[in-house]
């Protein structure tokens, strides 16, 4: 198959398929002219990959997930830690975007947002700023 009819079976964009092949996630066969010549093993993969993208898993988590996936001997318990440390990391995420939206959902309240200059948002970032140079001065 080519790059084109993978794309289309994976949903993946050749663009895509092209940099997991660059970082050595797939590697379909090449024909003398060099043109790749994709195996339905690979287009399974790539479809694999783009589940495991949309989920948010690193590359080189994919990288592991698809090294386990390969060995019928696998623990499942490696596949469950690579997948309880990501989502650690969704968690994480998920908290520090809570407080930001708390703390930007309180300058947007306590903004006016008539004709005065006066504006609560703009010295909030002005502030962060200024802490920013003082720390940083101060190393």
């Amino acid at each position: 198959m080519n790059i084109g009819d993978v794309s289309d079976l994976s949903g993946l964009p050749a663009k895509t398929i092209r940099y997991y092949e660059d970082i050595g996630l797939v590697e379909p066969l090449r024909s003398s002219n060099g043109y790749r010549s994709f195996r339905q093993s690979d287009v399974h993969k790539l479809a694999f990959l783009g589940r495991a993208r949309a989920l948010g898993f690193t590359i080189e988590d994919c990288r592991s997930l698809l090294k386990l996936y390969a060995d019928t001997d696998r623990a499942s318990a490696e596949v469950k830690q690579i997948a309880e440390e990501h989502l650690e990391r969704i968690d994480c995420k998920i908290a520090k975007l809570t407080e930001m939206r708390a703390t930007l959902s309180h300058l947007v309240d306590a903004c006016a947002g008539d004709n005065r200059p006066d504006c609560p948002i703009l010295a909030d970032l002005a502030m962060a700023h200024k802490l920013g140079s003082i720390s940083k001065a101060s190393e």
